[in-house]
């Protein structure tokens, strides 16, 4: 179905070609996971499957790629419209009418299907993603796992052979990501339609893929089944990183599987204690942060109800829920930029009488008080180069009186971006790392992340965790909304769940997310009973239980 033929890619700015020399051969009917650090050019891999790399990117594109016996070379991307469909990451961004049912029949328009037709394939549609009663329903009013699905059943209803998703599970919970998971799956099966899918959640995706592309980053592309190319991968889900440091062969995939294997394991390990995932915090932690009956409306629906939170410095919250729970309304409302229908936020001053509430005080102060990185950093991101954003930074920070420039917090958090890049040029991390340094140029004590690991792989998520290690240690309070519980098991002291606008659970990271199968890391779910959150953990207990093996014998 689609065949790369020694393709090499090469680009005008770059001294290495993103491609090299690959061959690939994708079968009708299959599933196949790509993979790769972020830049090593998994998004040129999927663009040159419909003709967009090179005509719309630009750079020189050598040998052939062919799907469904169309060579990209010979057809642009307009005559490949039938045979490949294209999912990117926000759906939202790609849907151009009001209701699903118009943005279902959109594209068969674009193509000149019949009316009769069309209308016959929008109802196959609905049936086939489960949107029947979604059908008159207003695009921006669906949850997140619902675009996705009508993002993708715009594209199936032109029938095409080839699907390509591109992160099609980064910015939805782990409900949400299930339902489109599994519509993916039923295409491939029931349909025999070919998937090429790309996503940094591996651990959601691995256990569906019959085959996965490997891009270490030198241009080469790594195809096998997914149990042999992840044996040596620089990049693995913790189902895999679990099973290499348990030495079980094959790896297994799922969690099922994982179990299994790990039987002998959970026996042997029985009754030991791992070690906390995360250091013990001080007892005597500063409030940094009172919220009491806080409560946001909109049109008289509450999206927050009558939430009371503490915030504490050296601490490290994650704030989790379903899409749409009220996470993004209750970060805005803390710090101020948000409405607020009722209760109370307050921040201590520095002396008596000088607690505040955000919501009034100046722009200029209250980012001395509380920081909000939102779901898109570029949002925050308006000027052409990154210099020019570090210096407002330090203008409207009045960083003198802080002592720590914008550009030396960029350096601290993200080396070796030159002054002259623009922000728009930057790596999802990167863009990151400059809205932070913005950010904390103000010095606030409190930071609210939204959605920070959205587009984000493994090393730089590592590299997040480390940053906020370093805010908490200096005695700052950072929330981090997300959907990632690979990441809170890593990165979070405390996690707070919401649903439907109300605190639902708040305590300590294992006693929380180990209590639900939803929240639960792999390795909790593959080790239960034992309480190991992480695969460090686990693999302290490992060696330990092998020390003990072998001053037994």
């Amino acid at each position: 179905m689609i065949v790369f033929d020694q393709v090499t890619v090469r680009y005008e700015d770059t001294a290495e070609p993103v491609l090299r020399d690959v061959n690939l051969t994708v079968e009708e009917g299959e599933l196949c996971l790509v993979v790769g650090h972020t830049g090593v050019g998994k998004s040129t891999l999927l663009g040159a499957v419909n003709g967009l790399v090179p005509h719309f990117t630009g750079g020189t594109l050598y040998g052939r790629v062919v799907v469904d016996g169309r060579d990209t070379s010979d057809h642009p991307p307009r005559e490949l419209a039938d045979v490949v469909g294209v999912v990117g990451q926000d759906p939202l961004d790609g849907f151009v009418t009001d209701t699903v049912e118009e943005e279902l029949a959109y594209t068969m328009e674009q193509l000149a299907v019949p009316p009769a037709t069309m209308r016959k394939r929008v109802e196959e549609t609905l049936d086939l993603l489960g949107l029947a009663d979604l059908r008159h329903r207003a695009l921006h009013e669906l949850s997140g796992g619902q675009q996705q699905r009508v993002a993708i059943g715009s594209v199936l209803t032109a029938h095409p052979r080839v699907l390509v998703l591109d992160e099609p599970t980064s910015a939805l919970d782990p409900a949400a990501a299930e339902e489109v998971l599994a519509a993916v799956t039923r295409l491939v099966h029931d349909l025999g339609v070919t998937v090429l899918l790309a996503e940094h959640r591996l651990e959601r995706v691995v256990q569906y893929a019959d085959r996965v592309l490997h891009l270490p980053g030198d241009g080469r592309a790594v195809s096998g089944s997914p149990a042999e190319v992840f044996r040596t991968t620089s990049i693995a889900p913790p189902i895999v990183e679990l099973g290499r440091a348990a030495g079980w062969f094959p790896l297994p995939l799922s969690i099922r599987d994982a179990r299994r294997a790990a039987a002998p394991l959970r026996t042997r390990l029985a009754g030991t204690a791992p070690g906390p995932a995360r250091p013990a915090l001080a007892k005597d932690r500063p409030e940094l942060l009172t919220a009491r009956g806080v409560t946001v409306s909109y049109r008289g629906v509450p999206a927050v109800r009558e939430v009371d939170l503490v915030l504490r410095g050296g601490e490290i919250t994650a704030l989790m829920g379903r899409n749409g729970s009220g996470k993004s309304s209750l970060l805005w409302a803390l710090q101020g930029s948000g409405p607020r229908t009722a209760g109370s936020v307050r921040i201590p001053g520095t002396g008596p009488g000088r607690d505040a509430d955000p919501q009034k005080l100046p722009a200029a102060e209250a980012r001395t008080r509380v920081g909000l990185v939102p779901q898109t950093p570029a949002d925050l991101l308006y000027l052409e180069t990154v210099k020019q954003e570090l210096d407002q930074a330090d203008i409207e920070s009045a960083t003198a009186a802080t002592g720590t420039s914008a550009r030396s917090l960029l350096d601290r958090l993200a080396p070796g971006i030159a002054d002259d890049t623009h922000p728009r040029d930057l790596s999802e991390g990167q863009k990151l790392a400059l809205v932070l340094a913005v950010q904390l140029a103000a010095a606030p004590r409190v930071l609210l992340l939204d959605e920070p690991t959205r587009g984000l792989d493994y090393r730089a998520k590592d590299q997040l965790i480390r940053i906020v290690d370093e805010l908490a240690a200096e005695g700052r309070s950072v929330v981090i909304s997300t959907h990632d519980v690979e990441f809170v098991a890593r990165a979070a002291d405390r996690v707070v769940v919401m649903a439907e606008g109300d605190v639902v659970a708040d305590g300590p990271t294992t006693e929380v997310i180990v209590a639900s199968p939803v929240f639960a890391p792999q390795t909790a779910k593959i080790l239960a009973p034992l309480p190991c959150l992480t695969v460090a953990q686990a693999a302290v207990l490992l060696s330990e239980g092998a020390a003990g093996t072998d001053s037994a014998s």
